[in-house]
């Protein structure tokens, strides 16, 4: 694996066709959600099959957890979609015939020269296709169990969506009503007061009140139904 693929770094955000032939890049993908990204060797392969069943199972977690999932594979495009279909995916499936993702990263699996595969890994990625965990897959106990994915993800999660802990100081004040925040320096500023309801899109601000605590208003929320 390239030497800066390592935790913290930032995963290339390559553009390969999907299941259904449109060019997509990962930050498309990913949008402003984790995202667990599995690198495979490919319809032939069984573990390849074990695991995507195991995360079709887990799917239904994953997408009411604001979180996205995408398989990059060397199968070419009929190939790729037998592979989606046959384990029950819901989620996009990348082709790279080409092996532009093995080279890039130099993965290849030296000991398969038949397939020429990539070396299967799994990664967390935070927001903005930042790197918080890798998985080697080669054998399949170096892949990540749901169990394993589920405590990523929950760093991760807490990390990025500043509301995780509703009793955050200063956060019900921010939600309810237009405030002014006054900083150490003596300068202030408004936090004006959302609406009744709001998306995971919108934004809250992250301001500092002269005692020193953060007032969460900055980063994104979860769907609320007030």
């Amino acid at each position: 694996m390239r030497p800066d693929i390592v935790p913290g770094g930032i995963f290339p955000n390559y553009e390969l066709p999907d299941h259904t032939g449109t060019l997509r890049k990962l930050s498309e993908v990913q949008g402003e959600d984790p995202l667990i990204l599995t690198l495979a060797r490919g319809h032939y392969c069984p573990k390849e099959h074990q695991q995507h069943l195991e995360l079709a199972a887990f799917y239904p977690k994953i997408a009411v957890a604001y979180t996205q999932i995408a398989t990059i594979a060397t199968d070419e495009h009929h190939t790729l979609q037998e592979f989606r279909a046959s384990v029950g995916a819901q989620w996009t499936f990348l082709s790279d015939p080409d092996r532009t993702v093995q080279k890039d990263l130099d993965i290849q699996e030296y000991t398969d020269p038949e397939h020429n595969p990539m070396i299967p890994h799994t990664l967390v990625l935070k927001p903005g296709l930042v790197i918080y965990s890798i998985y080697n897959g080669y054998w399949f106990w170096g892949r990540p169990s749901v169990v394993d994915l589920w405590h990523d993800l929950r760093v991760v999660t807490s990390e990025i969506r500043l509301d995780w802990d509703l009793s955050t100081p200063g956060l019900r004040e921010a939600w309810n009503g237009v405030t002014s925040r006054v900083f150490t320096d003596g300068t202030s500023m408004l936090v004006r007061k959302p609406p009744r309801y709001h998306t995971r899109s919108s934004r809250l601000r992250s301001t500092a009140v002269s005692n020193g605590e953060q007032i969460m208003a900055s980063g994104t929320a979860e769907n609320r139904f007030l």
